[in-house]
């Protein structure tokens, strides 16, 4: 497709959606003054995460039956939710060999800064069926990053639900993140949305049990937290989310994060992620989630998620930009 044509379908994308939330403005005048405890619900966590996590989608592996079922099932939230498509295909931006990434909008509402783009991230894939282990041979990949996903999902509703936000928003779900962050490469290269238009993304990645060096329950730490000024204008607001600390072990360039990152946008990852709990494991299942604890920490992530969508544009501070080695 042409850049030019593709260019034209994001205006009439955005132009569908304006006039959409224009015809459920007195209800959302209502539910403005409704803060985010009460849009992100602990039933709604738990529905999602655990369906994302059963066994049913049989781990989720890129471009395998189950990664199929979740791709469909996240489409299906952002629908409900009231997210607009990204393009003709629906929700999906097909992959080659890997299934589709899972995109939904919600147009920004300021005449000025609509144009502008904030993107809230979380890969769906996880490591399919593999050899079993004490009976058990399905990777259900509930904290990573079925947690992650939920987020996404979560804070969407919960900016869909309160006012119109300033920027624009995009709410992905990407393929093929255990593969090597192809989703997002691909995504990248074949751009459903005007890159040049992207002022900060947040990725969110396995935040389904506490971490007691954030601060315990409900609370979330943030990679590359002072590589731009996204970390401070957190603290300055308040929100629950402390500097990444496990610099040693480079989880800033090891999420999808890290793709937008080297483009020049101020790019972060939410975690809660502690090295010492399952990973790449079948125990990665639905049993060892904190569900007060990931509902807590969706809440940071929806106030972060506010704050870019209205706040000041966040800027890389010196030498805090990642450069191509």
């Amino acid at each position: 497709m042409k850049a030019e044509l593709k260019q034209n379908l994001w205006l009439v994308v955005c132009a569908l959606a304006m006039s959409a939330g224009a015809l459920r403005s007195s209800a959302a005048q209502v539910t403005a003054t409704v803060g985010v405890d009460s849009l992100i619900k602990d039933v709604d966590v738990r529905r999602i995460l655990s369906t994302l996590a059963a066994d049913s989608m049989e781990g989720r592996k890129a471009g395998s039956r189950g990664g199929a079922r979740a791709a469909a099932f996240v489409a299906a939230e952002m629908k409900s939710i009231g997210l607009v498509p990204v393009d003709s295909n629906g929700y999906f931006q097909p992959v080659p060999a890997l299934g589709s990434n899972v995109i939904g909008v919600l147009p920004g509402a300021d005449s000025v800064l609509r144009d502008q783009i904030v993107v809230i991230a979380a890969h769906y894939d996880h490591l399919g069926i593999g050899a079993p282990v004490e009976g058990d041979s399905i990777y259900n990949g509930a904290d990573d990053d079925a947690s992650g996903v939920t987020a996404v999902l979560e804070i969407a509703r919960a900016l869909r639900g309160g006012p119109p936000p300033r920027r624009t928003l995009i709410f992905i779900a990407t393929t093929g993140e255990e593969e090597g962050i192809k989703g997002t490469q691909w995504l990248v290269a074949h751009p459903l949305f005007p890159l040049s238009k992207m002022v900060a993304e947040m990725e969110v990645e396995m935040i389904g049990r506490p971490d007691p060096k954030a601060g315990g329950p409900g609370k979330g730490w943030m990679t590359g937290y002072d590589r731009s000024t996204m970390g401070a204008m957190l603290n300055a607001a308040g929100v629950p989310i402390v500097a990444d600390p496990y610099p040693q072990m480079r989880f800033f360039e090891r999420s999808d994060n890290i793709i937008f990152a080297m483009m020049g946008i101020p790019a972060h990852t939410l975690s809660s992620f502690d090295p010492r709990n399952d990973y790449h494991v079948v125990s990665d299942d639905v049993s060892k989630i904190d569900f007060p604890h990931v509902t807590g920490v969706i809440r940071a992530g929806a106030m972060a998620a506010r704050l870019l969508a209205d706040g000041p544009v966040p800027t890389w501070n010196a030498g805090g930009r990642p450069v191509a080695h």
